[in-house]
This record gives C-alpha cells, sequence and structure tokens, in this order.
C-alpha cells in the first residue's frame, strides 16, 4: 500500500486526499493482521483522530479478542466486507440481550449495523478473518469506550473461560432472544 503512515502496528492512516482501497490492499492486510500480537489491523481513511468522521477498513483475525465495550457518547456502523461474526449485545450486568449472525452479502445474515446507545457490545470472529469498513464520530477520544468490570482483559487468565462462557450462553439462550432491542 502506498501513501499510509503507520502511527503503531495496528493502526495505519492514509495520506491521499482520495483513498480507494483494492482487493490487494485487504490481502496485504491480512498479512499485516497476522504479524501483530492482538491480530488485527486497520486502515484509517480518515487522515488523524481529530477529524468529524472516521472511515476505517478493519481487518481481524479469528483469534482477536474483541473485548465488550460501549461508546458514550457516539454512534458506530459496520459493513462486513469479507467473513462471518456474531455481534454480542449486552445488558450492563453482562447478560447477552441479542446475538446477531453477521456476514458478507453472499451469506444472506446481517451485513450491518449502526448503534446509536451506550451498550455494551463485542464482535465474534467466526471465519478465519472478518474485514469490514468501521464509520464512527470524531474527534476520537479513548475516554469516550467504556470496558466492563465483568469482561477480561486481554492476556487474562479468565479470558479463555469467559469466553467458553458467551459460547455456552449464544448456545442456550439464542432461541429465547428478541428480535428487537
Amino acid at each position: 500500500m502506498i501513501g499510509i503512515t503507520k502511527e503503531n502496528d495496528e493502526v495505519l492512516y492514509s495520506t491521499k486526499g482520495v483513498v480507494a482501497v483494492s482487493e490487494s490492499d485487504l490481502q496485504e492486510l491480512k498479512t499485516l493482521s497476522l504479524l501483530n500480537k492482538r491480530k488485527r489491523i486497520r486502515l484509517c481513511a480518515h487522515r488523524d483522530p481529530s477529524e468529524k468522521l472516521h472511515d476505517m477498513i478493519i481487518v481481524h483475525h479469528k483469534d482477536c479478542y474483541v473485548r465488550p465495550h460501549k461508546h458514550e457518547s457516539r454512534a458506530e456502523s459496520i459493513t462486513i466486507l469479507e467473513g462471518e461474526a456474531d455481534l454480542i449485545l449486552f445488558k450492563d450486568d453482562g447478560s447477552i440481550i441479542k446475538v446477531i449472525r453477521m456476514g458478507e452479502l453472499r451469506t444472506k445474515k446481517v451485513l450491518f449495523y449502526r448503534i446509536s446507545e451506550p451498550i455494551y457490545h463485542m464482535l465474534i470472529i467466526r471465519s478465519e478473518f472478518l474485514t469490514f469498513h468501521e464509520a464512527t464520530e470524531g474527534p476520537f477520544n479513548k475516554g469516550d469506550t467504556t470496558f466492563p468490570e465483568w469482561s477480561p482483559v486481554e492476556d487474562s487468565r479468565k479470558l479463555i473461560d469467559f469466553m467458553d462462557s458467551i459460547e455456552k450462553n449464544i448456545v442456550s439462550e439464542i432461541h429465547k432472544l428478541p428480535l428487537e432491542i
């Protein structure tokens, strides 16, 4: 990819006024994601964190843990470009409200969501890679994202038990979950 700057191993910024992403760019992002400890990478189409609109192409490997979180004062939307994932929505106490099965267009699953309220959510990647476009409001403020105490941090000994519990709840509760929030 030409015309990018690297903020860190997981965050790239385009330096171009017009950002166009090809299939070969997506392949390169997948390769780069595997080189990162957390198995993820994002290409920011906006030039810096202070911009009002943040457009990102994000790649997560199946081993990527997306910790449950919520955004206190901004909306986010995601469109799946490639792969499959479950979007899990939680109550404040950690109980599951809803599971949305997501996938690229050919899967006939949900390919887009927008969350406009502060609700805990996470993605569980179901394919080798999940590639998606995320749009959210800027400027970026790390303090706008809240992580619940009931969810473990990465590298926690509790992570495996937490994910096992989520998977069991998905299987046992999915037929009881409401169609709408």
